[in-house]
């Protein structure tokens, strides 16, 4: 069977055509700036063959047309016909409460999709506008939903829920979602299958460090807590992102004259590595550099980081009572081997014993980075969000398209 997964955003949108067979990228790209001056498409073979260009693109319909004229493309196409597509599977980053697995996309989903539009604005109108796209382009083909939140919704109603009023929860909705969870989920499930133990057997810390960053604790399978919340904004600190904070601040922001608008924005695009590194940069390389020449601004907010996560292992070790390994994924997670070393410095009297040889060479590769004497592994394991949508689409298509909503 051969899959297309699509994972749009406002400008952009990224593809991937496996055949499942063999889980083999036949070919891959983005569009980028769609809508915008000079839209950029790329596009690659398996084989190593591509291009790039630059292509008149108003919209996600446009934007999936290019892409399926090069899937078909005498010259650098890999397909005979696009009916050789036998499903779509999308990146869906919010489906609140209701959306506890991947489905096939109908008028009721879209309706779930566009609900969550408050709760992911920046995210869920473009991925409702990539599934629309691909509704005109490829009429009579399913196309699945998976939900970034999906993973995360066997918490129990301890770790979702906000010490405010109760009703706001059942008016609104106001409870932690999470984020990343296809991300989670796939390191989650090859870490149970590089130890060789049962994904139902093993307690996991999963960080996911990159620009965004959050962390999961799994107990036997089961989303026990994450620390990203009802959006995207709680938790780590992040690349441009404040995490955790008191919600006092956001008061005191509007009595000195900010909009909500503005606190948005600042919360959400100007804190963070960015808003307290002092170099303009949120690229944690940038940090790094920045702090290993004596910025102390830099060094302070490398050190405000390290703190935030090691604040999250150590609770999270408590909730699981131990864990059998901490998971770092993610640009950051894959390769800095020296943020790594920061966290794990900090927790090795919880048992992790770093081996400084295996964390240094182990960049972007599965692999062990504690001695083999440490009571718990730190394991380095890159995520393949595009490879979990594929597979997750597969799964719903094997099992007779089954498009119900929590059983309904």
């Amino acid at each position: 069977m051969k899959i297309l997964v699509i994972n749009a955003g406002s400008s952009s949108l990224k593809f991937t055509l496996y055949s499942m067979n063999t889980e083999q990228v036949i070919a891959k790209g983005q569009i980028e700036r769609i809508g915008l001056t000079e839209p950029k498409f790329q596009y690659k073979r398996n084989d190593g063959i591509g291009i790039e260009i630059i292509a008149n693109i108003r919209n996600h319909v446009d934007a999936l047309k290019l892409v399926c004229e090069k899937l078909v493309d005498k010259e650098v196409g890999v397909l005979q016909s696009l009916k050789e597509v036998e499903a779509i599977g999308h990146r869906v980053v919010h489906g609140g409460e209701q959306m506890t697995k991947p489905v096939v996309v109908d008028r009721h989903v879209k309706d779930i999709i566009k609900d969550c539009f408050a709760l992911a604005p920046l995210h869920n109108p473009p991925n409702y506008s990539g599934i629309e796209a691909c509704e005109v382009i490829f009429p009579g083909i399913s196309n699945v939903a998976v939900f970034d939140t999906a993973f995360h919704q066997s918490m129990p109603p301890e770790s979702y829920l906000y010490a405010i009023p109760y009703e706001l929860y059942t008016k609104y909705g106001i409870r932690r979602y999470g984020f990343h969870g296809t991300s989670h989920n796939y390191v989650a499930r090859a870490t149970a299958k590089f130890l060789n133990i049962p994904f139902n057997q093993l307690k996991l810390i999963t960080f996911h460090l990159g620009n965004g960053c959050s962390v999961t604790a799994i107990n036997k399978g089961v989303v026990v807590d994450t620390s990203m919340g009802m959006t995207p904004l709680e938790g780590l600190v992040m690349g441009t992102r404040c995490g955790d904070i008191d919600p006092a601040v956001v008061i005191r922001l509007v009595e000195l004259g900010m909009s909500a608008q503005d606190v948005d924005q600042l919360l959400n695009k100007k804190s963070g590595l960015l808003g307290v590194g002092g170099i303009n940069s949120s690229d944690m390389r940038d940090i790094i550099n920045a702090a290993d020449s004596g910025d102390q601004q830099a060094l302070r907010a490398l050190r405000m980081f390290v703190l935030r996560a090691v604040k999250y292992a150590g609770s999270y070790y408590a909730l699981l009572d131990g864990a059998d390994a901490i998971v770092f994924t993610g640009g950051i997670g894959e390769y800095s081997s020296y943020i790594r070393k920061m966290i794990l410095d900090r927790i090795a009297s919880l048992g992790f014993e770093l081996d400084d040889e295996k964390n240094e060479s182990c960049k972007g590769k599965p692999g062990v980075i504690t001695k083999e004497k440490s009571k718990s592994k730190a394991i380095v394991m890159p995520t393949n969000e595009e490879l979990m949508i594929a597979r997750e689409t597969l799964s719903v298509m094997s099992n007779g398209n089954d498009s119900r909503v929590d059983g309904k």
